[in-house]
């Protein structure tokens, strides 16, 4: 009995093969687009005029509709009809102008307008860039030097007659703000104090660092009063709710905490952010928490609730700073790729701010609009926060014995009156900043060009 040898063929004849099969198999499918229908069309196209110009028709019709009436009355039935062939020609030319129209209309946008009882079709207006409000130009007014570690926080007392400074020294030093002399130096963390806020109703001062410390300090007896302990790691930053007595913390566990003041206990523990979270603000109209963290998110917790109402995945990079404006309800998110915009409650875009291309440490918004971002390099640009206008660009300098890659600043923070800006830098230094009073809009103008149309960009 003879076997039969069975043909041996290479993998790419047999895939080759079974796909001349299939292209066979399918062959009456592929490459016959189908025939136009002319009835189709036609139909297609009466849908669309219907859609767009509809209103627009009807409106005409109420108008011309009494007139016609009494028109039919008077005429004949042969009158009627050739009524009726020339309204059935009129019809046709509609179309074809309404055709002719809306091809046009593909280089001249229309918005629809309604005025009384008519509508009609007005092409739109070019979008204009706002003109920015002149702001004048900031200036350095004083050089504040005590600390011996870089400035990492500052916090403006509600009064305005003093602020305090946490830097890497773990020391909290208050100084006056008219003279800018030490009042007070409190110790008691044992690392970095990166965060600090002062109370309103309340003689307390707030402190945390990366010892995982929060703690409350009494003002009247200069002392610690409590702590707030469950952070898992260093504590990157705290602040205040404006209108209920609680406190959140945030830190590079990845948590926001939100704690009872009075009795030390932890009301929520926000997850959700996959890095270090770097910033955190209050805001007080909708109970509500703002988180910026590098993992390149800025999140927005239902306060009542306890969990994220909002992730705002926009930034390409961390987000190490926030910055609430004291009278809009809005807030700015800083990073190295973008400072973006937002409307509360829901962080609707509103715009980004480009052009401050380094790591965004702190940003500050006082009530006249000026916005204040600060970065590693120790650059410090100035924006109009309503047209995103930068307006002015300093670069700060270091004390004498610091070397040039010491030009960084950390920390930023109006005070009360908006009228004098406090930085805290990594040549150990403080910096106050204040408006040029001799500056008018004849020598800064505004270096504004309205042609350019700035678009709103994700």
């Amino acid at each position: 009995m003879t076997t039969e040898e069975v043909q041996k063929h290479s993998v790419h004849t047999l895939v080759f093969r079974s796909l001349k099969r299939t292209h066979d198999m399918f062959l009456s499918d592929q490459g016959n687009p189908p025939m136009k229908d002319d009835k189709s069309e036609k139909v297609k196209r009466l849908i669309k005029l219907q859609d767009e110009y509809g209103l627009v028709k009807q409106s005409a019709k109420k108008e011309t509709g009494p007139k016609a009436i009494t028109n039919a009355g008077d005429a004949s039935h042969v009158g009627s009809t050739n009524g009726e062939e020339a309204m059935k020609g009129q019809g046709d030319r509609m179309n074809q102008s309404s055709e002719s129209e809306r091809s046009s209309s593909n280089n001249k946008a229309l918005v629809s307008v309604q005025i009384g009882q008519q509508q009609m079709l007005v092409p739109k207006k070019a979008p204009t860039m706002p003109k920015p409000n002149w702001h004048p130009p900031w200036k350095l007014a004083r050089v504040i030097s005590g600390h011996i570690g870089w400035v990492r926080c500052l916090a403006v007392e509600p009064g305005n007659e003093w602020f305090a400074s946490g830097a890497g020294d773990r020391v909290i030093k208050i100084w006056d703000l008219a003279s800018g002399t030490l009042k007070l130096t409190l110790t008691g963390h044992v690392s970095t104090v990166r965060g600090l806020a002062v109370s309103g109703r309340h003689p307390y001062l707030f402190s945390c660092g990366e010892d995982k410390m929060v703690k409350c300090w009494d003002l009247e007896q200069n002392k610690t009063v409590r702590h707030y302990h469950g952070h898992l790691s260093a504590c990157y930053a705290l602040d205040l709710h404006p209108t209920i007595d609680v406190l959140s913390t945030c830190g590079r566990d990845g948590t926001v905490r939100v704690w009872d003041i009075r009795t030390k206990a932890c009301i929520h523990t926000l997850t959700g952010h996959q890095n270090t979270v770097a910033v955190v603000k209050c805001q007080s109209p909708e109970p509500q928490i703002i988180s910026g963290s590098h993992d390149c998110t800025v999140r927005l917790w239902d306060l009542a609730m306890g969990r994220t109402r909002v992730t705002l995945t926009n930034h390409k990079k961390s987000v190490r700073a926030l910055a609430l404006h004291p009278l809009q309800y809005a807030f700015a998110s800083g990073s190295p790729d973008n400072i973006k915009q937002w409307k509360f409650p829901d962080g609707n875009f509103l715009q980004n701010l480009s052009g401050h291309n380094a790591i965004i440490n702190s940003l500050a918004c006082n009530s006249d609009g000026v916005l204040v971002s600060a970065a590693d390099n120790g650059s410090l640009h100035f924006w109009d926060w309503r047209t995103g206008y930068n307006f002015q660009r300093v670069q700060s300098l270091t004390q004498s014995g610091s070397i040039h890659s010491e030009a960084g600043v950390f920390a930023l923070a109006f005070d009360q009156s908006g009228s004098r800006l406090i930085t805290g830098e990594t040549d150990k230094t403080i910096k106050i900043y204040k408006e040029d009073e001799t500056a008018t809009e004849d020598s800064h103008p505004i270096n504004w060009r309205p042609d350019i149309y700035k678009k709103k960009r994700y």
